[in-house]
């Protein structure tokens, strides 16, 4: 089976040395697994914990681990379990997802087989957290892991891996090891080559596509069977990464974001694909409802002309505005959107790359627990006090009540600061060959590589 992935080189690497791409992530989910994983439609099966009991209220988790072994052939212990993971949140890490395990107390090693994670604070969503890639247990040296493959030959931008058989999970004692077919050739490639393979025939899944590469789906001219969205959960929407000048008054800041047609991006990409004004898509966790932004109720909120234009009255020079978007046709599409809105009311927009200075930048990404701790924090960069205050109240509540209500107290402050504004969910696409028919759609938008055969489940 031949899995383009877009992004980089294909290469396990190392999740405390910070951000990783689709290709990492694959990779280390394939070859090092964590304590679970995710299944084919995103639930939480077994990793290198066979199973887990949650005690003392929430404040506890304690893990077994399987007979696992490393890719060199040696047991995994759960001494070396604790030693990784103590890694991949202390000082020093750059783990992405480091800023919301900060409710872990302690990890040990309870026996040669079991591990317990202390919390100082109930988290009901721990697991979805420890089965992200992010927090694989990689071992450094020699590089490896666990997981359901092992990479037998990297070459530039291709990894061969090769399932491993593993007869406790098998139901049939007479089971024959995993057949040729099984083995991925995983590519890390741009999108453009990748589309290009798969209407060639020369590889059975794209993975990883986003909004920025999707109109390439349109010019490739693919079977619409082939074509399969997520029903991805996340952030689709700009920050206002700079509170100075123009954008230091939420007055101006909700101009901006009344400017933006957002029904006309999303018709100009996916058809289902919805627009939306609020940061959470749901209530989750939080006491109240989405909080919706005045603006968004009342389309006449602010004369966004004459705002701007009071604006330069009392600052003279020219008003830009600028926009840090990723490359790819559907990052032009939506500045063409986000620019023209601009330009409407009297500000010159000026595209800039998405890591660079900026004073709007847009916030892609899928969410990877269900808590709306995530989405304020990922949302808030930065935020108003009141909001930022709310959100650091609703991280250290001892209480999983008081977390609800200090989530519901920062997200309307979000939506009354206008510190983010909402456009989508992120839109997320793959390319699938029908003989793949274990691929499901799910919020998390993943799809294992040990999941997508229905043969090999």
């Amino acid at each position: 089976m031949i899995v383009s992935a877009i992004g980089g080189s294909a290469h396990a690497a190392d999740p405390s040395a910070g951000r990783l791409d689709t290709p990492d992530r694959l990779m280390l989910d394939a070859t090092a697994q964590g304590l679970v994983r995710f299944d084919a439609s995103g639930q939480i099966e077994p990793g290198v914990a066979e199973r887990w009991t949650v005690i003392d209220g929430g404040m506890s988790y304690i893990f077994r681990l399987r007979d696992a072994e490393w890719s060199d052939g040696k047991p995994v212990t759960a001494g070396e379990v604790v030693t990784i993971l103590r890694r991949q949140l202390g000082r020093g890490s750059r783990n992405d997802l480091k800023p919301f395990l900060s409710a872990i107390e302690e990890i040990v090693e309870m026996t040669p087989e079991v591990i317990e994670v202390r919390l100082s604070r109930p988290r009901p969503d721990l697991l979805k957290l420890f089965a992200q890639p992010e927090l694989a247990i990689f071992r450094v040296r020699p590089p490896g892991g666990s997981g359901p493959f092992r990479n037998v030959s990297t070459h530039d931008r291709f990894a061969t891996l090769r399932p491993v058989f593993d007869p406790t999970k098998s139901d049939d004692e007479d089971a024959a090891e995993p057949p040729p077919e099984a083995t991925v050739l995983l590519i890390g490639e741009r999108a453009s080559k990748a589309v290009l393979r798969f209407k060639d025939r020369k590889s059975h899944l794209v993975t990883g596509g986003t909004f920025a590469d999707w109109p390439l789906v349109a010019l490739a001219d693919l079977a619409p069977a082939n074509v399969r969205l997520d029903p991805a959960a996340g952030l689709f929407g700009f920050a206002v990464a700079d509170r100075t000048g123009f954008l230091a008054d939420a007055a101006n800041r909700t101009a901006v974001a009344q400017a933006i047609d957002r029904d006309a991006i999303v018709a100009a990409f996916a058809p289902g694909w919805a627009a939306t004004t609020t940061i959470l898509p749901e209530q989750l966790d939080s006491t109240a409802a989405p909080a919706t932004p005045g603006w968004a109720g009342d389309a006449t909120a602010i004369d966004g002309a004459a705002q701007v234009t009071a604006w330069k009255s009392a600052n003279p020079g020219p008003l830009t505005l600028r926009i840090a978007l990723p490359a790819g046709p559907g990052a032009t599409i939506l500045y063409g959107h986000v620019g023209a809105a601009l330009l409407r009311i009297g500000i010159t927009p000026v595209r800039v790359p998405i890591g660079a200075d900026a004073d709007l930048r847009l916030v892609d990404a899928v969410a990877p627990y269900d808590s709306a701790r995530w989405y304020l924090g990922t949302a808030c960069q930065p935020c108003g006090t009141a909001a930022q205050t709310a959100i650091e109240a609703a991280r250290d509540a001892p209480t999983l009540s008081e977390r609800s209500r200090h989530l519901a107290e920062a997200d309307a402050a979000m939506a009354a600061d206008v510190a983010f504004i909402p456009v989508a969910r992120p839109l997320r696409w793959s390319l699938v060959s029908l003989r793949l028919k274990a691929w499901t759609g799910n919020s998390r938008a993943w799809h294992p590589l040990n999941r997508l055969r229905a043969d090999t489940n």
